[in-house]
């Protein structure tokens, strides 16, 4: 075994639950030479290993519940032993050395539970004791010698043994504290000696055959007394002395024959424990009220009645135990609910009838029992006012008030008369006052009139202000300021005692640096160090210093900066100090005793990741069922190693076979198959493949990686042992001192996540394998030798060849090390992509996690105004300001993989299955201070700075990204060559700002279709085209929608081309320019322009029409003949259009601006479309569950809120799923056609 030369400083480890038998304890164990205290609990040892005999430094030995017979051995050369427990043993009175009780240092021995008959010779030798248990033996008698001699023990344990009396040298314990005989036949004894151990504090005498003959008749002396228990004996009522220990707190008469309680039991007022179950009381005084510090009160098994119970209780304040099962209750009194911090009450097996309705006021109650009364009718709960709207909605509240109230709105409580509070006070000062003069009443009635007409107007303006609509909010106050949260980098103890704290950057984290070296800094590193000192008027003050090496790296330097800047706003100091190798400040200098010494090299990894290539280790594992987990027990890499009856997973890296023996059950498999998912997801990057093929199917390089070349198929042997099992894993922390090492465990059994602490390193052996997992706050130091202890460890247990040792890093866990530990990773986090009802299948308490947490959800987009609609010389002034600084504009369009030249005529005029680029050069003009300094001789070119190029890429909605992908690689190199400085800006169909909407001058045409494409059919479509803006005139577009008579509306203008003949651009057409009789002027005189400038040619007959005046040969047949239209647009008065989202982490509704498109409806979410008269709420194909509900509440809420602000347009909820869309839903959409086709 190689050694590491760490064992001599290892000061403590605990190796409970190893298995040490058959002359298994290690060897190694001699090594440790500096060893102070062991554990050896549970190890199955049967003698005292001799490797003990070179601990001569081991103070505390613990060698509980193993099966040892007898101490001979090496115990008695450990000169410096203070502490032995050796309970749960079989020792024998034969066994046990006199010499080891002449050890001067042995102060506390633990002989329980073991098979001592009588006390072990030599006991009295051992002078120093101070702690001596002998409970649960058979020890018959006690040497009156052995009390001469312990005159300073503070704690004797004789309990459960087969004492008679003790001696009289009983007194002699004057320093005795804790005395404990329960469970002797000390009948006789009549406890003479007991007023003489004035220091006693604790009294335990459990059957012990006491009654009021057999116990003192006074108890003064003994001041000290707090806990005596006295159950199980045969006393008729409380003994008279008990009620002179004015100090008493814990008080146990339990199974006694106690009738009546004295009213003097109101001396003990710092009581806080009584327990008076199981005797033949029928009523508790009145002056038990009086025990304000009681917390626990037991009366079961008694005989009170309701009359039974004084009715003060209630004055009780700190009760949290009430229990009185097993009574003749049928009611109780109501001061018992007025017992505020009451947590559990008893009350089976009574004969309640009911119970008092402030049963349900009880806000801190955690346990009621009330089994075994029958007759028993629960007085009716309360109607609680519901948190939020149910659980199965997050809890979150719905209700109109409070999203108002979360959105910024004042809203008023509603008050009745019922629910004002009388004010006592007050009704004394009127009663004082008596009737007022004639007088008074004129001015009484003056003053009463003034305030009525006040609230009236008062509560006018609060209406008003109610049915008004928010006020929207600036863009930057809906921002989220995110939540200052440093113990990721610092502890709760920084900075909040006097000294000098150093960390160094690794992997962009501050880690702390152990004080033995402050002082050394590596040239590649950076550091940060924090001087805490306590001004004159006690404040504390903080000096804080980040030092930054020669050749340290940017991202350490960069770090160094930042975290020192957290240190500062996390202490709340003044400012920070920078410093730099060879260049530091005296004040810096002056922290450190001596100079700083400066190491070449780097002590800590820089942040940035280096990609190595990754070396995996091929491991099997046989899956076994633990519960809702499983078990991982790693075997041979060999094909013997596979079983009928289990799982098989073999890990090879980059895949991962699942082998499913013939027996094995279904819920291993799937486990098994979900665990290498996760495998494969969280520590491969989804890089390796998962091959799962039944028995006979293998692969070959199955096979192959088992070293198998035998006869195919392989036939497994059922080899485990039925009986297998496993033992729990042992986790060890590492700690460090100055000089040594300890291996404590931690008591928490079973093992969880939250054990492991981030400050901490710990050692998991789990019998085959050893983990080491370094926190993230862990010492460099720590982590080097918990590596070393590790090793140490390994190779201590004999272990198959197969078994790793493997280091692990907080948060890059593996997934077999996650499986030692339980409900790691099993409850799945509320993420608002499921259901309430299947997060809860998964184990999750929901209900608490509701209780605990404020569900967060941002609704206040529903509850601001609709945006105005820009005025048309707002709409004139910005356009024609954009327009003046745009110079000039090249057009470009895709034909095949090439981008060419636009020609005039077609500018303005789009194809929804194409992608046209436009180059824009705009010249700002000059600022005053530039034209001076051009004045003043600058020979810059104030020309070529004004200047700016914006390429505008504008797709259809129909069309390809690979015209995307050919621009990029293509033109826009070409562009970034010439033009000096070049945005890019990516538009999409209907999607276009409004500056570049400005430059076409309301000229936007929209088609269907590819450009310059040739009909199928050889003759030119009917082409029916709808002009409407949206929200602003920037906003005008053209859009090709579907020829038919359904589509007119008497409120826009449209055009009509219908061909007449041939298939070519030369073709003869009449184009119907179409006005509607309810549209504005500007619109009607826009669709002349339009017709004659981009659809009228020597080959077209215009024709301007109004409605009415439609040709029937032409214009209805082009249309498939008249049909019913609308006749009205006033829905666009109204129209909104909401997105319902959990994309932040939680549910939040935003608003689409009003020029908004059929390509807004995005399929993984939910959208709220109101149109004045329905409220529609759209179902994207990709959507939860659980935003469904939420998005329905929303929409509810948004009805209610409607409903006030505009109670002339009430609106009524609809459901719309994707491509199931009414009219009534499409309409409100400029252009609406097929949904966008997802690329494959």
């Amino acid at each position: 075994m190689a050694n590491t030369g760490l064992l001599p400083f290892v000061r403590g480890v605990d190796f409970t639950c190893n298995d040490f038998s058959d002359d298994k304890f290690p060897d190694a164990i001699r090594f440790m030479t500096g060893l102070q205290w062991l554990r050896l609990d549970k190890t199955n040892l049967t003698d005292i290993p001799e490797e003990l005999g070179k601990l001569m430094k081991l103070e505390n030995l613990s060698l509980k519940k193993n099966s040892l017979e007898k101490l001979f051995g090496e115990l008695t050369e450990l000169k410096c032993l203070r502490s032995l427990n050796v309970r749960h043993n079989k020792v024998k009175s034969s066994g046990i050395p006199a010499e080891l009780f002449r050890l001067e240092e042995l102060t506390t021995l633990d002989l329980s539970h073991n098979r001592l008959k009588e006390v072990p010779e030599g006991l009295e030798k051992a002078k120093s004791l101070l702690v001596l248990n002998l409970s649960h033996n058979k020890i018959e008698s006690i040497p009156p010698t052995l009390f001469v001699q312990l005159t300073d023990l503070l704690f004797l344990d004789l309990s459960h043994n087969m004492l008679e009396t003790l001696p009289p040298q009983t007194r002699r314990l004057a320093n005795l504290q804790t005395l404990v005989l329960n469970d002797n036949p000390l009948g006789v004894f009549q406890l003479r000696q007991l007023p003489s151990l004035q220091s006693l504090e604790t009294l335990h005498m459990r059957n012990t055959q006491r009654t009021l003959a057999n116990l003192p008749a006074s108890l003064d002396t003994l001041s000290n007394l707090c806990d005596v228990d006295l159950s199980k004996n045969a006393l008729t009522k409380v003994p008279d002395a008990l009620y002179s220990l004015l100090g008493l707190k814990r008080l146990n008469l339990s199974d006694n024959e106690i009738t009546e309680i004295s009213a003097a039991m109101d001396n003990w007022q710092k009581l806080e424990s009584l327990n008076l179950s199981r005797n033949n009381l029928t009523s508790l005084p009145a002056s038990m009220c009086k025990l304000q510090n009681l917390r626990r009160l037991h009366v079961d098994d008694n005989k009170l009645d309701f009359e039974g119970i004084p009715s003060g209780i209630g004055k009780l304040g700190s009760l949290e135990v009430f229990s009185a099962a097993n009574n003749l209750l049928e009611m109780i009194p109501e001061g018992l609910c007025r017992c505020g911090s009451l947590k559990k009450l008893n009350l089976s097996c009574n004969k309640l009838i009911t119970l008092p309705d402030a049963i349900h006021l009880l806000s801190d109650l955690e346990s009621l029992q009330l089994h075994g009364n029958p007759d028993l009718v629960m007085p009716p709960k309360p109607v609680e006012r519901p948190r939020g709207a149910g659980l199965q909605y997050y809890n979150i509240d719905f209700s109109l008030q409070a999203q108002l109230q979360l959105a910024g709105a004042v809203t008023n409580e509603p008050t009745t008369p019922n629910s004002v509070k009388s004010d006592p006070i007050a009704r004394k000062m009127r009663l004082r006052r008596g009737r007022a003069e004639p007088e008074q009443r004129d001015s009484a009635l003056i003053l009463r009139g003034m305030q009525d007409q006040a609230n009236t107007q008062h509560n006018d303006q609060l209406l008003e202000q109610r049915n008004s609509e928010l006020k929207p909010k600036r863009w930057d106050e809906s921002l989220e300021k995110p939540p200052l949260d440093y113990s990721e980098f610092f502890d709760e103890d920084t900075g909040q005692t006097p000294g000098l704290q150093v960390w160094e950057i690794e992997n962009f984290i501050p880690a702390p640096v152990d004080e033995v070296a402050h002082g050394k800094f590596f040239e590649g590193d950076c550091y940060i160090v924090l001087k805490t000192s306590i001004e004159e008027q006690g404040q504390l003050s903080w000096d804080i210093h980040f030092w930054i090496g020669s050749k340290a790296t940017l991202d350490k330097a960069a770090c160094a900066a930042m975290h020192a800047v957290n240190l500062r706003n996390l202490l709340g100091a003044r400012r920070t100090q920078r410093h730099e190798q060879l260049d530091e400040a005296d004040d810096f200098l002056a922290l450190f005793p001596t100079p700083p010494v400066y190491i070449q090299g780097s002590h800590t990894p820089s942040g940035f990741f280096t990609v190595d290539d990754p070396h995996y280790v091929t491991r099997l594992y046989r899956v076994h069922g633990a519960g809702n987990s499983i078990h991982l027990e790693p075997v041979p890499v060999h094909a013997d190693s596979l079983d009928p009856r289990y799982v098989f997973v073999l890990d090879t890296g980059l895949v991962i076979y699942l082998w499913y023996g013939k027996k094995a059950k279904n819920t291993l498999k799937s486990k098994a198959r979900l665990f290498a998912e996760k495998i494969n997801k969280e520590e491969r990057k989804n890089k390796a493949e998962l091959i799962a093929e039944p028995p006979g199917k293998e692969p070959r390089s199955f096979w192959e990686t088992l070293e198998y070349d035998g006869d195919m198929p392989f036939v497994p042997q059922e080899h485990v042992p039925a009986e297998f099992s496993w033992s729990a894993a042992r986790l060890y922390r590492v700690e460090l001192g100055m000089g040594y090492l300890e291996l404590p465990q931690p008591e928490a059994t079973p093992l969880a996540r939250g054990v492991l602490a981030t400050r901490n390193v710990y050692i998991l052996d789990a019998h085959i394998d050893v983990f080491v997992w370094f926190g993230k706050k862990s010492s460099r130091l720590v982590r080097a030798a918990a590596v070393k202890l590790a090793q140490e460890l390994f190779n201590m247990v004999a272990r198959p060849p197969h078994a790793l040792v493997t280091r692990l890093q907080e948060g890059t866990e593996t997934q077999v090390f996650k499986t030692y530990f339980l409900g790691w990773e099993e409850v799945i986090a509320v993420d608002f992509t499921r259901t309430a009802e299947s997060v809860a299948r998964t184990g999750a308490d929901l209900a608490s996690w509701a209780k605990q947490q404020e569900t967060k959800a941002d609704l206040s987009a529903l509850f601001t105004p609709r945006q105005p609609a820009m005025g048309s010389a707002e709409a004139k002034t910005l356009a024609d300001e954009w327009n003046e600084d745009l110079e000039g504009m090249e057009a470009f369009v895709l034909e095949g993989r090439h981008f060419v030249r636009l020609p005039d005529h077609e500018l303005g005029v789009f194809h929804s299955h194409d992608c046209y680029v436009f180059l824009c050069r705009y010249v700002l003009p000059a600022e005053p201070e530039d034209e001076n300094e051009s004045a003043n001789g600058e020979t810059e070119d104030t020309e070529s700075e004004a200047t700016t190029w914006v390429v505008y890429f504008w797709q259809g909605r129909k069309a390809p990204n690979m015209g995307w992908l050919t621009f990029t690689f293509g033109l826009e190199r070409k562009f970034k060559q010439l033009c000096k400085r070049l945005e890019v800006v990516r538009t999409h169909q209907q999607q276009e700002s409004l500056k570049f909407m400005a430059h076409f001058h309301r000229r936007f045409i929209i088609k269907d279709g590819k450009r310059n494409q040739k009909p199928e059919s050889g003759r030119q479509p009917v082409e029916l085209f709808e002009l409407r803006s949206n929200g602003s005139a920037l906003c005008t577009r053209l859009v090709q929608v579907k020829s038919d008579a359904t589509q007119l509306n008497s409120a826009f203008c449209y055009i009509l081309n219908v061909p007449l003949e041939g298939a070519n651009d030369t073709s003869s057409a009449i184009v119907y320019a179409w006005i509607g009789s309810k549209s504005d002027a500007d619109s009607a005189r826009l669709i002349e322009q339009i017709a004659e400038e981009k659809f009228n040619n020597p080959w077209v007959s215009l024709q301007v029409l109004t409605e009415g005046s439609e040709p029937d040969n032409f214009f209805w047949v082009a249309l498939g003949g008249r049909k019913p239209y609308d006749t009205d647009a006033d829905y666009l008065n109204y129209t909104r259009l909401f997105r319902c989202s959990n994309e932040k982490g939680y549910f939040t509704v935003s608003e689409k601006c009003t020029d908004f498109c059929q390509d807004d409806l995005a399929d993984d979410d939910i959208m709220i479309l109101d149109n004045g008269d329905q409220v529609f709420l759209w179902l994207g194909a990709k959507c939860s569950e659980v935003e469904i509900k939420l998005a329905y509440k929303s929409a509810q809420v948004y009805i209610q809120h409607m409903n006030t602000v505009q109670p002339s347009k009430p609106r009524k909820l609809f459901l719309t799923l994707k491509n199931k869309e009414s009219r009534r839903f499409t309409k409100c959409f400029h252009g609406w056609g097929e949904h966008k086709r997802p690329p494959e």
